[in-house]
């Protein structure tokens, strides 16, 4: 039974993800709920994988379960977050652009490699980190001085992986 637990403990903290994404959507925004719920996912993001490794239990459907954890959780975010924020129109291109970006990335990797090419480079995730982050600044930071730091490492992080694509270091 101990093993069985083991086994299954990462994809439950990857679940937590999701149902924690989920019951944001009937949070209000910024409330204390809100910010539990918003941590908790964030929380089993990190360690989820950790957790995997530790216990022996990575596997192809735990990788997949936090793709979809990760979806859902952005969503959610977004369905709650962008209808609130006035975002203005230099952000709305600058995130326009760093999409374009990736998405070459994910097409070059296609076309390089024949499969579909993540890269988790350090700039990947102190990007993510960042961006994990930013709804927990916003009472306290301008969105524009925030946005701006954030598009900023993101870019980076966007040509950098794009530079690893092309020349083959998609591990790191």
């Amino acid at each position: 039974m101990y093993r069985t637990i083991q086994k299954n403990l990462a994809n439950a903290i990857t679940s937590v993800r999701i149902v924690c994404a989920v019951a944001l959507l009937f949070a209000p925004s910024f409330s204390a709920w809100f910010y539990v719920l918003y941590l908790t996912a964030g929380l089993s993001d990190m360690i989820d994988g950790t957790v995997a490794r530790k216990t022996q239990s990575a596997g192809a459907f735990g990788a997949r379960l936090d793709t979809v954890a990760d979806l859902v959780f952005v969503a959610a975010c977004m369905v709650r977050l962008l209808p609130i924020l006035e975002i203005p129109t230099w952000l709305w291109i600058a995130l326009g652009c760093i999409a374009a970006v990736k998405a070459a990335n994910i097409v070059a990797g296609l076309v390089r490699y024949r499969r579909f090419t993540a890269v988790h480079t350090v700039l990947n995730k102190v990007t993510g980190f960042l961006l994990f982050l930013f709804p927990l600044t916003l009472p306290v930071v301008n969105l524009r001085y925030g946005a701006c730091a954030l598009c900023v490492v993101a870019a980076v992080a966007a040509v950098q992986e794009g530079y690893f694509v092309y020349h083959g270091k998609t591990k790191e």
